[in-house]
C-alpha cells in the first residue's frame, strides 16, 4: 500500500480492492461504442476474482458484443461518513459473454438479480488485468438537499 502524504491518498493493494469490489452492488461499466465512450450502471457481483453481470439486448450488449476481445473498464466508489474516507475502484480487462452451459449454470447460481423487471438473459465476466484502488480524505461531506 503506498501512500502520499501531500495529497492523504492511499493507493490500494489488490486484496483490498477485490475486497471493496465484493461490498458494492452497483458499479459502471465504460466501454466504446462507435468511436465515443460510453457508460453503463450495472448491478454485480464479485466471481473468483472477476467481474459478473448481466444484461439484455441493447446499445451495452451490442457495444459488449463489439468489445469481445476488447478492452473495458468497471469502476465503483464508495464513501465512509463517519470516518470522511472516500475510496475508489477500477477494473481494467476483458469482457466476455458467457455461452457454456455449465458456465451459465454456475453464474445462475450467484446472488446476481436484475433490478429491473426486463429479462437479463446474458451474463458478461470481466476478467481482470489490472485492478487498482485508492482511498483519500474527502474534502467535504456528502451533499445536504
Amino acid at each position: 500500500m503506498e501512500i502520499y502524504p501531500e495529497s492523504g491518498t492511499t493507493m490500494l493493494d489488490e486484496d483490498e480492492c477485490w475486497r471493496l469490489l465484493a461490498t458494492a452492488e452497483v458499479g459502471r461499466l465504460a466501454v466504446a461504442v462507435g468511436d465515443a465512450p460510453e457508460i453503463f450502471p450495472v448491478n454485480f457481483v464479485v466471481d473468483n476474482r472477476t467481474v459478473l453481470f448481466r444484461t439484455a439486448e441493447g446499445t451495452k450488449l451490442a457495444a459488449l458484443t463489439v468489445a469481445i476481445g476488447r478492452r473495458v473498464a468497471f469502476e465503483i466508489d464508495g464513501y465512509d461518513a463517519t470516518t470522511g474516507e472516500a475510496w475508489s475502484v477500477v477494473v481494467h480487462g476483458m469482457a466476455e459473454m458467457l455461452d457454456r452451459l455449465n458456465d451459465v449454470y454456475a453464474a445462475q447460481e450467484l446472488p446476481l438479480f436484475p433490478w429491473e423487471a426486463t429479462p437479463k438473459p446474458v451474463f458478461v465476466r470481466i476478467r481482470p488485468r489490472a485492478v487498482t484502488g485508492r482511498r483519500f480524505v474527502a474534502t467535504r461531506g456528502p451533499r445536504e438537499d
